[in-house]
């Protein structure tokens, strides 16, 4: 059984706290998964970005000593957070063999490194639907990993909802 899953291709989703993340992998456990649950085509991995403290605070300044482990008690929070919320999205959608994974750093670097790592043939992430300048100033994960991970991106975005 176990040599059936290394031949399956990979999948990485990168998830934060935002609901454009949760949507982008409610969506893709819909269309990749939950079609095939006996037998998926990809062997899914998701993967968190946990921010350092520093980059959190900013620069390092005076008192920053003191409020370092508060900011990285409350990022451990988030990110276990963040993680259960996947699993439990994963379970309620019946998809049972996903690998989940928390990595200190820039969601940038870190999900161009999961491909990597991973061998995967396709990254997927949400989209904040950011405007160009927005997206100049902040620069723009789903960006990034467009350009620079070395397999197909998925971009999913979250259709507008209509009132």
């Amino acid at each position: 059984m176990e040599m059936a899953c290394s031949e399956k291709q990979v999948m990485v989703v990168g998830i934060d706290d935002s609901e454009h993340s949760s949507y982008a992998l409610g969506w893709t456990l819909d269309h990749f998964f939950v079609p095939c649950a006996s037998n998926p085509t990809f062997k899914l991995v998701v993967v968190h970005a946990k921010p350092t403290p520093t980059s959190a605070v900013g620069l390092a300044g005076p008192g920053a000593a003191e409020v370092l482990p508060m900011v990285e008690a409350d990022l451990k929070k988030i990110a276990a957070r963040v993680v259960e919320k996947a699993k439990e999205l994963c379970i309620s959608k019946s998809v049972n063999d996903v690998t989940v994974e928390v990595v200190e750093g820039d969601g940038r670097n870190v999900l161009c490194e999961a491909v990597d790592r991973h061998h995967a043939s396709i990254l997927v992430v949400g989209s904040h639907g950011y405007g160009a300048i927005k997206r100049a100033v902040l620069g723009s994960v789903s960006d990034y990993c467009a350009h620079h991970a070395h397999c197909t991106v998925m971009i999913v975005k979250r259709p507008k909802i209509k009132h």
